[in-house]
């Protein structure tokens, strides 16, 4: 849907609320993939993503660096503020960075710089 441009905010109104309960049952791609797609179609879900936030802050070591760059553009892209998770995802990054591909130092850069956040020192 959001790659085509179609729009269907009722689908991911109703993904949203029958999705956050069970967002323990969420891998790191799927928590990546989700919030990728609710960035891209413009459906605003601030509530959803307040509830990723919860969700992923005890399980980031379990995201791959395009998992976690990913995340970060998503909240960026979507104009989630989340200072909390572009803090703990830069912590978590940190000593993972040759982990990295181009595209995730991309991602991850451009998401803090979109966001307005200031890396942590």
């Amino acid at each position: 849907f959001a790659k085509l441009g179609i729009k269907a905010p009722e689908l991911f109104e109703g993904i949203a609320t029958t999705a956050t309960p069970r967002l323990s049952e969420f891998c790191s791609q799927g928590f990546s993939n989700t919030l990728w797609a609710f960035a891209t179609s413009g459906v605003k879900a601030p509530d959803f993503f307040a509830a990723v936030v919860e969700a992923v802050l005890p399980r980031l070591d379990e995201f791959n660096s395009q998992n976690l760059s990913n995340t970060l553009w998503s909240f960026a892209t979507a104009r989630v503020s989340s200072p909390e998770l572009f803090a703990a995802v830069a912590e978590a990054s940190a000593p993972r960075l040759a982990e990295f591909c181009p595209q995730d130092y991309t991602n991850t850069v451009w998401a803090f710089a979109t966001a307005g956040m200031k890396a942590p020192k």
